[in-house]
């Protein structure tokens, strides 16, 4: 896996080894930021369900200000540090090393995010618990894009009963990504 564009190009990342996380193809990765490209640039980007903070690094390189990682797996932090510290990227990032609802409980009142980012655990409906928890956040507001990434058997029609609204969905073959915003 490695940087596909920006300050950081080519630059080689770490994955965690085993199956636990879903690294983002260069393919699928490159057909997201072409979508992301003009909310990037000086972004806040949060990255939850990091794996080895591709996605936030890659944020990064293209041009958004600042990135936090959250992320609970032991072999997939040591991942982002790594990644992080090779990319050079730790003065402008912050690893929350922990579940996402905790975190998120941390954040509230101290950062808030142009773009979120999700990447769970495929089928589980953890998006929606995570969805339901940012609504009423000040970690986003109107403006903040929320990008799930999610198996193509994921059901989203709930997202507009909880106070969204569906932007763009691109479909994959295996995957999709899912870009919503908060209903005004």
């Amino acid at each position: 896996m490695r940087v596909i564009a920006g300050t950081a190009r080519r630059l080689l990342l770490k994955t965690p080894k085993g199956d636990t996380t879903r690294p983002t193809t260069d393919q699928i990765k490159e057909t997201l930021f072409n979508i992301l490209m003009p909310y990037l640039y000086d972004a806040n980007f949060l990255d939850l369900f990091s794996g080895s903070g591709g996605i936030g690094i890659e944020a990064l390189s293209r041009g958004s200000r600042y990135a936090v990682f959250v992320e609970n797996s032991k072999p997939a932090l040591k991942c982002i540090e790594d990644n992080l510290i090779n990319t050079h990227f730790t003065d402008v990032s912050k690893i929350y090393p922990m579940d996402v609802f905790s975190a998120l409980n941390q954040l509230e009142g101290k950062e808030s995010f142009d773009i979120v980012f999700m990447d769970p655990p495929y089928d589980n409906e953890i998006e929606r618990q995570v969805l339901e928890r940012l609504v009423s956040s000040n970690i986003i507001n109107s403006d903040s894009l929320i990008v799930i990434e999610a198996s193509t058997n994921t059901d989203i029609d709930y997202v507009s009963e909880l106070g969204y609204e569906i932007i763009k969905i691109k479909q994959y073959k295996n995957n999709m990504h899912v870009f919503l915003r908060r209903e005004n």
